[in-house]
């Protein structure tokens, strides 16, 4: 089909590739994109922008587009996760707003100098000295009484001798320093008997080994965009986590009323989520493994498309997703 508006030069590589897959989906089912429209309950101008590159491309337009011209929807949705992951990035960077510059700083007022204390400038000289020979005055500490401690540890006085002392003083202290020599004799023979006679030993404790930590165990690090990993990522939204886009495969699916329900799986997450497109205003999808729950619903007047939060799975064994139609219609994918 000729008279294609021709893609921007800057446009994305994968937004491109999925534009030009939708152009060539339409020529090739001769439908038209009136018709196109018509069949997948969107508007002309809507597709107009899809298949320009304008807007991004929502999943149920994908879904009602496989429908109508019977394309493969397994790697039409997988291109579609490519350009839909370049979509929101580039949105993301359109609502970054730059930060305001900072004011220059402003040059300091000299009137605001702190001033200089009294009695510590310059003084002026007397008459008949030269300029040159200025003569600064420092304020001088009134004298205080010197501390406590120092007088303790001041040198004590020696008392003044005595004028007249005995004679009997004199002639006793030879006998004095006898019996004290005597005295720390016999001190020194008690204490090596008594050590003699207790007889044990102390042995002196051996010294102990330094408790030893183990070396941290550092967990591989995850790759750009990944925000957990494991039993962190349960209850946590896939596309917010980075576990979705090209991170993620499609480990079952089934079709419940016309509605496609998957089980997502992320290896590198270690989650799993279910998601239902297709769907209709109230439709409810959930995902489960063992006793691990977790439901979305279809809101009203959104898209037609949902999918749950995160539960943390090793493998997709065991995984299945099911949905509840309003319509009544209910099933779920093997697992």
């Amino acid at each position: 089909m000729a008279g294609w508006t021709a893609l921007d030069d800057g446009l994305n590589p994968d937004v491109r590739a999925f534009t030009e897959r939708l152009r060539l989906l339409v020529e090739r089912s001769g439908l038209g994109v009136v018709a196109v429209a018509e069949r997948t309950g969107r508007a002309r101008a809507d597709w107009d922008a899809y298949l320009d590159a304008r807007r991004p491309v929502p999943r149920s337009a994908v879904v009602a587009l496989s429908d109508a011209t019977g394309a493969d929807l397994g790697s039409l949705t997988a291109q579609w996760e490519h350009a839909d992951r370049a979509w929101k990035h580039l949105l993301r960077e359109r609502a970054i707003v730059p930060a305001p510059a900072p004011a220059p700083e402003s040059a300091p007022d000299p009137a605001s100098a702190p001033t200089p204390p009294p009695g510590s400038g310059p003084v002026p000289p007397p008459e008949g000295v030269p300029a040159e020979h200025t003569i600064r005055m420092r304020p001088v500490p009134a004298s205080a009484p010197a501390p406590a401690a120092a007088r303790e540890h001041a040198a004590p006085t020696a008392p003044a001798p005595a004028r007249h002392a005995p004679a009997r003083a004199r002639r006793a202290s030879p006998l004095l320093y006898a019996a004290g020599v005597v005295g720390a004799l016999l001190v020194a023979t008690a204490a090596v008997l008594l050590a003699d006679l207790g007889g044990s030993e102390v042995t002196p404790a051996a010294p102990t080994a330094p408790a030893t930590t183990p070396a941290p165990t550092t967990a591989s690090p995850l790759p750009d965009g990944v925000r957990c990993a494991g039993e962190d990522c349960a209850g946590r939204d896939p596309e917010l986590m980075g576990c979705g886009g090209p991170l993620a495969a499609t480990a079952a699916r089934t079709r419940i009323g016309g509605a496609l329900v998957e089980v997502r799986y992320s290896a590198t997450c270690g989650g799993a989520w279910a998601r239902i497109s297709g769907a209709a205003p109230g439709d409810e999808v959930s995902v489960q493994a063992g006793t691990a729950v977790e439901v979305a619903n279809v809101p009203a007047g959104g898209d037609t498309d949902a999918y749950t939060l995160m539960i943390a799975a090793r493998s997709p064994d065991g995984v299945r997703a099911c949905a509840h139609r309003s319509s009544g219609a209910d099933g779920c994918t093997d697992g």
